[in-house]
């Protein structure tokens, strides 16, 4: 099988991965939950993981690297923190529904960023012309899960900062091959999962806290503070209520090590000569709509493509028994489908790894040659 969905989930990790985790699940206890042995090794592994989040995404403190179950559970808490019901909220044409049912569910009045697809400066623009109306927050992807558009994060984070507007950013797509600077952006809050871009396992997410004020989306047992009947008002405490998923941390912190050793840089420089290299195969096909980015400048390792003619579910389906793992459909980001005008067919998309193989593209190529008619 040649796996190409990892906006979804990176399938293949590094070894290390699956070792740190079945390692975890017999030596690791609670952290905060006792003095004995397995509780000191938890709190520690937990600890070295925040220390590594904190290091590769530039947050001076690494009790400000929260963990969550994903990076939906993170942009709950950031959304809950920062929105209150019915206040008016600045987002992109872009955004997952972990964005948009959160802000429907407060009743918040969503006014839309709207720009071309792959046009940065049209998209700050937009932007701009939003702050104007001084929402409560801003909340942007850092890329398109659905057609890898990169946004222009770093210059909207000043613009947030210079109008005093809190910044709230979904990283899904981008945490693990584009810089990532929470600290730098001043961002309120950045989201991530560990299950993507960072190589780690499911169940498992980060949430960089940089402003002071936060609100428990959980609320219950830490380990601390435990005569208190509300939560504790410091991090990471206050915002991780329960029991921690160790052998995630674990995952995620083997996930995180390798990501660092390997380069941010060099991770995006592959996934773009592979990108670079499937866009120069699709184009040449009849019957193909391609959503590509002007020589790669302003997208990640996502490609999305329609056959003319063809159902997008069918097609994913089809490039599936022909061993082709890729989703299609809508990607829960009806919002950005009806941004890019794609919402009644959606799209079929593909997602590269640093795993991926310039032979394996080179198949898929020739896979959807042969449904677009091309091929024999």
């Amino acid at each position: 099988m040649i796996y190409l969905d990892s906006a979804a989930t990176t399938l293949q990790k590094p070894p290390s991965v699956a070792r740190s985790m079945a390692w975890a699940v017999g030596r690791l206890a609670s952290p905060g939950r006792g003095g004995h042995l397995p509780a000191q090794r938890a709190a520690k592994v937990a600890f070295a993981c925040r220390q590594a989040a904190a290091e590769l995404f530039g947050v001076d403190n690494p009790e400000r690297v929260i963990f969550t179950s994903s990076a939906t559970h993170g942009l709950n808490i950031a959304i809950r923190s920062l929105v209150s019901p019915g206040a008016r909220v600045l987002i992109s044409g872009w955004e997952h529904n972990a964005v948009t049912r959160p802000l429907h569910r407060l009743g918040a009045e969503v006014a839309v960023a709207q720009a071309p697809l792959f046009d940065g400066q049209a998209q700050l623009e937009a932007f701009a012309r939003g702050l104007e109306q001084r929402p409560a927050a801003v909340i942007c992807t850092h890329v398109s899960n659905v057609f890898g558009a990169i946004l222009p994060v770093g210059d909207l984070a000043e613009l947030c900062r210079d109008r005093g507007v809190p910044l709230i950013v979904d990283a899904s797509q981008s945490a693990g091959c584009l810089p990532v600077e929470q600290d730098k952006w001043g961002a309120a809050f950045v989201a991530m999962p560990g299950h993507k871009g960072l190589y780690g396992p499911q169940g498992i997410g980060l949430l960089l806290c940089g402003g002071e004020k936060w609100v428990p989306l959980l609320e219950g047992g830490t380990g601390s503070s435990s005569a208190l009947q509300t939560m504790p008002d410091f991090l990471p405490d206050g915002l991780e209520a329960g029991t921690h998923n160790m052998p995630g941390i674990a995952g995620l912190l083997a996930g995180l090590r390798y990501v660092a050793g390997r380069g941010t840089g060099a991770i995006l420089r592959k996934e773009r000569e592979l990108l670079a290299r499937a866009v120069r195969g699709l184009e040449t096909l009849p019957n193909l709509t391609l959503f590509a980015a002007p020589a790669g400048e302003r997208q990640g390792g996502v490609l999305s493509f329609q056959v003319k003619g063809m159902d997008c579910e069918e097609v994913g389906e089809r490039l599936s028994r022909r061993g082709i793992a890729l989703r299609a459909g809508l990607h829960c980001a009806p919002l950005a489908h009806s941004s890019a005008g794609t919402l009644a067919e959606g799209t079929v998309r593909a997602s590269l790894s640093d795993f991926n193989t310039p032979a394996e593209v080179d198949r898929f190529v020739w896979e959807v040659g042969r449904l677009a008619g091309r091929q024999p």
